[in-house]
């Protein structure tokens, strides 16, 4: 019985075998293929709720969010740059983990770890939109939405005794929404100084893993541990307010130096110095300046027909960098006609000053700093002056964040110590004029800006025909008390470049009260201008106690 069911199962294949291969050929050719119809295409507005939802997840973020813009050309541009990019990403992810990997050889009896193969595929990220902030400070920020479902070809080999472990890693999908700070901006190619990254939102990561040729990720339970794990691992080191910084110039050629400190110097007198005039005499007074500096140098008054002048007149200089910089000095003969003649100068370097201690000083003046100059024997007389040099608080010095950060965390009696600082004692009131935005003359557009203060009056450069000036120039002020309950004006001018009645108009004023600026050591805002129909002019204000 056995052996007639085995030969009917036999002869069943044997005949069905070729009789079904027969009837599919005949299928095959003679029976015609279904048209196939183009899809419809409908818009959203059409879509029923159910359809919309089915595509929600597909729809870019520049059709759904207005503020997000399309950057199809950035897509292009990663296309055609993907190849390249692929080669030079691997060769940077082979060259930093050479060294974690080598610090596991030995260890568990692994004896190599090295990737087998390593390729990123050839679909590069997709970004579905970018979104670009206005910020008051120097920096640009960003946040691009990145969709990227590669096909990268990823095996790393572990080598465990004799043994050699294949981990493949395949089917990557990576949603994320970074954001990028490109800052601060500088004036040194290529524009900024470094890259801030955080992400705003936990990324979405989904991938696949075979071991040994099995995908492990199928096993009930490990794919969502695995997840889980991932996300709070990448949230842990650059989830906001984490980030990640990416140094692109070296700090030392785009530092800006701010102020740290004021020196105050009083000119005394002078002695023995040259006879300048025919009449043997000389009309003295004295330039002073720091190196490295740009700002005008400050004047002495003249004293007429005086070799052994005497002043007594007290100056405030600000101090960037007390190591390198030093004081210059220069004694000028008074002209009425001509160039005045220099009578001699002379060099303080400020490291040679201990903070808040006063020191006198009396120098031999020179005809130029070339000390070695054997023929410069000439005795040009003697200068003498006292020099304190006042450096600012640190927390005034340190302080270049915005006023909604995280300083409240403080202690009140802290907070309440600083504040009575704040309000007392010489400092440096800086103000910075960034720019103007929808300034209108009525005959004339050249815009420049004053700055009027405690009687002084300080200029920015103009700009000629247009309505978006940008200065970005800075006005200091040293003051004996902070500027409590005082106003700063700002006025916007604009003026013909020829011959005119008319060759000055008002574009607009501002007048800033200076409290918060002393309560919070700084202010970054735009301020509407009055007189102008939607003019806004920014401006940026420091406040630093000695």
């Amino acid at each position: 019985m056995g052996f007639l069911n085995a030969f009917l199962e036999f002869l069943g294949f044997g005949i069905g075998l070729p009789f079904g291969l027969l009837i599919g050929f005949f299928l095959f050719v003679y029976s015609k293929p279904k048209e196939v119809k183009d899809p419809v295409v409908r818009p959203l507005h059409e879509l029923d709720t159910d359809a919309l939802l089915d595509i929600l997840p597909d729809i870019p973020l520049w059709v759904k969010c207005p503020d997000y813009e399309r950057v199809d050309w950035l897509n292009k541009f990663l296309l055609d740059m993907w190849p390249y990019l692929d080669k030079a990403i691997c060769a940077m992810i082979r060259s930093t983990t050479k060294p974690m990997f080598a610090e596991y050889i030995g260890k568990y009896k692994i004896e190599a770890i090295e990737f087998e193969h390593l390729t990123l595929g050839t679909l590069p990220p997709i970004i579905q939109g970018l979104k670009v902030y206005e910020t008051m400070e120097k920096d640009l920020v960003m946040e691009p939405a990145i969709r990227w479902a590669g096909n990268p070809n990823i095996v790393l080999v572990l080598q465990l005794l004799s043994v050699r472990l294949r981990f493949q890693l395949v089917d990557l999908q990576i949603f994320a929404a970074p954001r990028v700070a490109l800052k601060p901006l500088v004036p040194t190619f290529p524009c900024f100084a470094n890259i801030v990254v955080s992400l705003m939102e936990r990324p979405h990561v989904d991938f696949g893993l075979k071991i040994l040729g099995g995908d492990v990720m199928s096993i009930p339970g490990l794919y969502r541990l695995v997840q889980d794990m991932i996300k709070k691992q990448v949230a842990s080191l650059y989830l906001w307010p984490q980030t990640l910084d990416i140094s692109v110039l070296d700090a030392s050629t785009v530092v800006i130096k701010k102020p740290v400190g004021i020196l105050h110097v009083k000119v005394v007198r002078a002695k023995k110095l040259l006879k300048a005039d025919i009449l043997g005499t000389s009309d003295p007074y004295v330039k002073l300046s720091l190196t490295g500096e740009k700002l005008p140098a400050k004047k002495t008054t003249i004293k007429k027909k005086n070799l052994n002048p005497e002043w007594n007149e007290n100056f405030k200089l600000v101090v960037k960098d007390p190591e390198s910089q030093a004081l210059q000095l220069q004694v000028f003969d008074w002209d009425k006609v001509g160039g005045h003649d220099r009578l001699g100068m002379q060099f303080v370097p400020l490291k040679v000053l201990t903070p808040r201690e006063t020191k006198e000083f009396t120098l031999d003046l020179l005809k130029h700093t070339n000390i070695s100059d054997s023929q410069d024997k000439k005795q040009r007389g003697q200068i003498v002056l006292e020099l304190t040099y006042v450096p600012f608080r640190e927390d005034s010095i340190e302080f270049s964040g915005p006023l909604d950060g995280n300083d409240g965390r403080g202690s009140a009696s802290g907070r309440h110590s600083s504040d009575e600082e704040s309000l007392s004692g010489a400092g440096l009131l800086s103000v910075i004029v960034q720019g103007a935005e929808d300034v209108e003359g009525k005959h004339h557009i050249n815009p420049y800006a004053l700055v009027l203060f405690r009687g002084e009056r300080k200029r920015t450069k103009m700009i000629k025909k247009t309505r978006d000036p940008r200065w970005n120039e800075e006005f200091q002020f040293t003051l004996d008390q902070p500027p409590l309950h005082e106003l700063i004006r700002i006025e916007v001018m604009s003026k013909r470049s020829s011959f005119s009645f008319r060759s000055k108009e008002s574009l607009g004023h501002v007048e800033i009260n200076l409290d918060d600026v002393v309560h919070n050591g700084r202010i970054n805002q735009k301020y509407h201008l009055i007189d102008s129909k939607n003019g806004v002019i920014h401006v940026e204000i420091r406040w630093s106690t000695v």
